[in-house]
């Protein structure tokens, strides 16, 4: 699954924290366009198994993929 870190009615950190509790085997990757280092940590420590930020890079894309489904 990719989340956004900033979503409509909910941030993607708080949106993973749930995802995560339910199903903690869940293989989320984070994106944003603010590549912050703190928010990168946060996700990470929170669940998320890769961060992608915004303009997306194919290369990286397929990275982040690749990682989480090994």
């Amino acid at each position: 699954m990719t989340l956004d870190i900033t979503m409509p009615e909910k941030d993607g950190i708080a949106a993973l924290k749930e995802i995560v509790a339910d199903d903690p085997n869940a293989k989320i990757i984070m994106c944003s366009a603010m590549g912050q280092q703190a928010m990168v940590i946060d996700a990470i420590q929170a669940g998320a198994k890769d961060f992608i930020v915004k303009p997306f890079q194919a290369e990286r894309v397929l990275e982040a993929i690749k990682k989480v489904l090994n």
